[in-house]
């Protein structure tokens, strides 16, 4: 019986249509010779079952072992090399003009007064660019090789040799732009009513400043002329001539009502009496 086991244990055996073998020395079998413990409480049977084609193998072997790869070179004698080559270059100027909407002009006349009226803003601009590639080459010489085959056999006669040049454009150029423009604003407020009022409030401001500079002048007139009249009163005065003598030259002192000022009288003196009769008149009393 142990004989049988082990002879059943290394046993090839066929599954269907394929050829199947073991890697595992213990097979487990649905009618064992020997129970696995798969009693009615165990329904987790075990069966592990790992199997390998060898058919398949052993063709995926020879395949790998006696396949000769096949190369585009090796297509028809010529010789072929891929050599794939990409430049890219460029260059982008962004040039851009920002107006910004600023606000209204204000008019300030004091004591908090601000009046904002329509407001226009007129900016000229002028911008340019200048793109300049250093060294320039307009052309360059192209070769051109000999490329007979008198023989037929795909190969050049002379290969590598030059017959001639040949220009060739560049497209190499410089790049110039040039933008000349105005930009123009125009805001207005819409509330007319509102700039009426603050019109003429403005314009109340400014007669009362104008009349508190006339008030500060008056002052300093009278002050001016008091200063100078009780100076003149007590006998100091600028001497004539000097830069500060017109201070008081239009101030002229005078008496006030009821005071006499200081003056001077002329008294006639009478002829002495003559004792000379012939220098007496005729003259006829009582009758016509």
């Amino acid at each position: 019986m142990d004989w049988f086991r082990s002879y059943t244990k290394t046993k090839l055996h066929s599954g269907n249509t394929r050829r199947t073998l073991s890697i595992y020395r213990k097979l487990f079998w649905t009618r064992a010779l020997k129970s696995h413990n798969n009693t009615e409480n165990h329904h987790y049977p075990k069966r592990h079952k790992h199997d390998k084609h060898v058919l398949k193998l052993i063709s995926l072997c020879l395949t790998v072992g006696t396949a000769t790869p096949s190369f585009a070179s090796d297509i028809g004698g010529v010789s072929a090399t891929a050599n794939p080559v990409a430049n890219s270059s460029g260059s982008v100027t962004n040039q851009a003009i920002q107006v910004l909407q600023g606000p209204y002009i204000t008019n300030t006349y004091g004591n908090g007064i601000q009046c904002q009226g329509p407001t226009m803003n007129v900016t000229p601009f002028l911008t340019g660019n200048i793109a300049v590639k250093r060294p320039y080459e307009s052309y360059y010489m192209d070769p051109v090789y000999n490329n007979v085959d008198a023989d037929n056999d795909d190969v050049p006669d002379n290969p590598g040799e030059i017959l001639y040049y040949k220009p060739t454009r560049t497209g190499q150029k410089d790049s110039s732009t040039l933008s000349i423009g105005v930009s123009a604003t125009w805001s207005r407020p819409l509330d007319k009513k509102l700039q009426e009022q603050c019109k003429q409030a403005a314009a109340a401001n400014i007669n009362l400043m104008n009349q508190s500079v006339a008030n500060k002048r008056l002052d300093f007139e009278i002050a001016r002329l008091k200063n100078c009249g009780e100076l003149m009163k007590a006998g100091i005065i600028f001497k004539p001539g000097t830069e500060y003598a017109k201070v008081c030259a239009d101030v002229m002192l005078i008496n006030p009502p009821g005071v006499v000022a200081n003056h001077t009288h002329k008294i006639p003196v009478k002829p002495p009496i003559s004792t000379d009769a012939s220098v007496l008149k005729t003259i006829s009393i009582g009758a016509n």
